[in-house]
């Protein structure tokens, strides 16, 4: 049985800017939602984002290179820098044809195509940017990755909304296990922090309209009101272990399962009863040959809105039973939702937790909403040593459901 684990790992997200800030920001519950200064929202009636204020795309990605990818690429080139160094992955221990890369974005480009829509608008079609379609198709983070690391193998791209961050480390995860790679870079980035970016899904009333960025995302509460719109992004490095074994890699841990569902339901709303995500989540713990009770830990979706957290409970308690103690949290309350990003750092979180024992706190729920009925990760049960079998779990406008299987590795 061919087995996947993950040795590299990168990020950038609204409360830490690379992998070391952003796991420790994380598991000490520090919010990095703020008062939006990009631009002015205040027409929107939208305030707060989780933004990212400390990037120079000069330290990575290069001052030419950065004028030829939208933010949602430089973001991911990244986080796969970082991912890729601490992999130490290079072409003196692995083919650039085993090498392959399956990376997403919920929307893509989505600050060039406002930028150049409007500049069509203000001056006319000539004077659209050459550049304006490489820079904002959704499959230019894969492709600008690919193109840095020479990577031949497999180069797609996974836009499933809200799921593509998980969907990406699931494929990339089958390709190793089924033998067509044995290293695959993977994940998702996103850059939406714009004017249509916010406007868009204020008008779907999917927002919070809260104004303090500490009780604006309320994951789990009963006076949760919305999603706070993030950015950012993170890189996973998957491989066989055997041959990460042979070169003496640092292994962080194992993919031990995925599932991916449909809810077939509706275009923006999940399935109230959970259906769709129970079964991502039973098939995830299926392919990890485990029961619900081995699963101690659930980085739930929970993006803060009703129907969401409500239908994801639902499906919790369905899969593994309403007096579980398998504990449960979204760091939403702190990052925001990432949209194409979430399931990425997501799953990067998810990895650093089982490594050190120690769960992020569901930041933002003040009130525990009754139809909500989960064991929450606080302050008082994150201390988790016992931690082998996590879950991390993602769904999308669409009904796209998908869920990772991790298990801590010793």
């Amino acid at each position: 049985m061919t087995r996947v684990v993950v040795t590299g790992m990168g990020a950038i997200t609204p409360n830490g800017n690379g992998l070391e800030n952003f796991i420790n920001n994380t598991l000490r519950g520090k919010v990095g939602i703020k008062k939006i200064k990009k631009f002015d929202a205040s027409k929107t009636g939208i305030t707060v984002a989780g933004e990212i204020d400390d990037f120079d795309s000069n330290e990575v990605i290069g001052k030419k290179a950065a004028r030829r990818m939208d933010l949602y690429s430089q973001y991911a080139l990244q986080s796969a820098d970082e991912a890729m160094k601490m992999a130490k992955i290079d072409e003196t221990n692995t083919k650039p044809t085993d090498l392959g890369v399956i990376y997403g974005s919920g929307i893509g480009g989505l600050t060039t195509i406002q930028e150049q829509i409007i500049k069509m608008h203000d001056k006319g079609p000539k004077r659209v940017s050459p550049m304006f379609v490489p820079m904002s198709i959704a499959n230019m983070a894969a492709g600008n990755i690919s193109i840095r690391f020479n990577a031949q193998n497999i180069c797609t791209s996974i836009v499933t909304a809200c799921a593509t961050g998980t969907n990406a480390i699931g494929e990339a995860f089958r390709q190793i296990k089924e033998k067509r790679a044995k290293v695959m870079i993977a994940g998702g980035s996103e850059a939406s922090v714009n004017e249509i970016g916010i406007a868009g899904f204020a008008a779907l009333t999917a927002l919070t309209t809260a104004t303090d960025p500490l009780r604006a995302s309320l994951p789990f509460d009963k006076n949760r009101s919305g999603f706070v719109l993030g950015e950012g992004g993170a890189t996973l490095v998957l491989e066989e272990l055997s041959h990460a074994q042979q070169r003496g890699a640092n292994i962080l841990g194992e993919i031990v399962g995925y599932g991916a569902t449909s809810d077939a339901y509706h275009i923006t709303s999940p399935d109230p009863e959970g259906n769709g995500a129970s079964r991502a989540m039973k098939l995830a713990i299926d392919e990890a040959k485990i029961s619900p009770a081995d699963v101690s830990y659930i980085n739930a979706h929970g993006t803060a809105t009703h129907a969401n957290d409500a239908g994801e409970s639902k499906a919790i308690n369905e899969v593994f039973g309403e007096k579980s103690d398998v504990r449960v949290s979204s760091i939403k309350g702190m990052t925001g939702h990432l949209l194409g990003a979430a399931g990425a750092i997501e799953a990067v979180i998810t990895i650093a937790a089982l490594q050190k024992g120690k769960l992020p706190v569901n930041v933002g729920c003040y009130d525990q909403d009754p139809e909500c009925a989960i064991n929450l990760v606080t302050s008082a049960n994150q201390d988790a040593p016992e931690a082998e079998y996590a879950l991390s779990n993602s769904f999308g406008f669409g009904g796209h459901n998908a869920v990772l299987a991790f298990k801590k590795w010793k």
